[in-house]
């Protein structure tokens, strides 16, 4: 049998854990273990100071006994209990949980609530599901119980408010995070996929396996920040290093070097097309001024400073003002020779 959310209410949220999150087992008074448990995740205590059997079980992770970590496990842990607490419900249960199929939604319990024989949590294809039951008193498995999540169902989205205690059953399976006022108790052989969290009590232990679990995340924020930032700092920083060292050094330069005219107008133009270009630096009159050739373009040259001979008219110009000085000389001399004959 399945029994569906109510639409005209919102599915739950994930409840946030806060610095409770990395704990397997938290406890108010005491934690208490007799076997060989293995516990995968953080144990904690506080206010109480009491954690024992350990060994003969074994902790992966850090126990911590009203130090200051455990003191804010448990205040996120307040917090917790009450966000799951708070949240719309979608559905009513009461009695016993044994064979019934709950699809995603919260799930409200006015007093005690059971599970013999098996729960069926199903997601439809949905990893980020979220179940929540809010128990107004107790939660009681039965020996050889089982919590199943199917099509994609991840244990780190069930969440169990109980209003005193819950109770897990001999050598029974359960799934999610159990959010009790009072106390919990695994009793021999059993295990939880998930977390043991009593805010006021203790937490006992028989030969239990209890791991925390936590829901993927980093997969798609990896991927866009990378992708984002690489692509926009590598296409700005390349594109405006190249054109603005470019166009500067190639104009200053060659604008410098060469001559008055010439290197103003080849300076300017060839400072402006390196700029664009993406720093051809060729720096207009002056040639670039950096490849150890002698500057050019001050006598009569032109627009960027290409060099030209002289045309006929400069070359006779220039033969004839030449020649004048020789033709005086060449009269001075006859004249002091007439002279001197006579």
């Amino acid at each position: 049998m399945a029994v569906l959310p109510t639409p005209a209410h919102a599915i739950g949220v994930a409840v946030p854990l806060g610095t409770a999150d990395s704990f397997a087992v938290l406890a108010g008074q005491s934690v208490t273990n007799t076997g060989p448990s293995t516990i995968t995740g953080d144990v904690g205590v506080s206010p109480g100071t009491s954690v024992t059997g350990f060994p003969p079980g074994t902790v992966n992770g850090v126990i911590h006994s009203a130090d200051a970590v455990a003191l804010q496990a448990q205040t996120d842990l307040t917090v917790a209990y009450n966000n799951a607490a708070g949240q719309a419900s979608d559905a009513s249960i009461s009695g016993d949980l044994g064979g019934q199929t709950l699809d995603p939604g919260v799930y409200t319990a006015s007093s005690s609530i059971g599970l013999t024989g098996t729960l069926t949590l199903d997601a439809h294809g949905d990893p980020n599901a979220v179940w929540i039951f809010q128990v107004g008193s107790t939660l009681t498995t039965a020996s050889a119980s089982q919590v199943l999540l199917v099509n994609g169902a991840a244990p780190c989205n069930v969440f169990w408010k109980i209003g005193s205690s819950a109770t897990i059953g001999t050598n029974s399976t359960f799934v999610g995070n159990i959010l009790a006022l009072t106390s919990i108790s695994a009793t021999t052989g059993a295990t939880i996929d998930g977390r043991a969290l009593a805010r006021n009590g203790s937490v006992t232990l028989d030969t239990n396996t209890i791991t925390r679990e936590t829901c993927a995340t980093g997969g798609t924020t990896g991927g866009t920040t990378g992708g984002t930032t690489g692509g926009t700092t590598g296409g700005t920083t390349g594109g405006t290093t190249g054109g603005t060292t470019g166009g500067t050094t190639g104009g200053t330069t060659g604008g410098t070097t060469g001559g008055t005219t010439g290197g103003t107008t080849g300076g300017t133009t060839g400072g402006t097309t390196g700029g664009t270009t993406g720093g051809a630096g060729n720096g207009g009159a002056g040639n670039g001024g950096g490849h150890g050739r002698p500057p050019v373009g001050g006598v009569d040259t032109g627009v960027g400073g290409s060099v030209r001979g002289p045309n006929t008219i400069e070359i006779a110009a220039g033969a004839a003002l030449i020649g004048l000085p020789l033709a005086g000389a060449g009269v001075f001399v006859l004249r002091r020779r007439a002279r001197s004959v006579s």
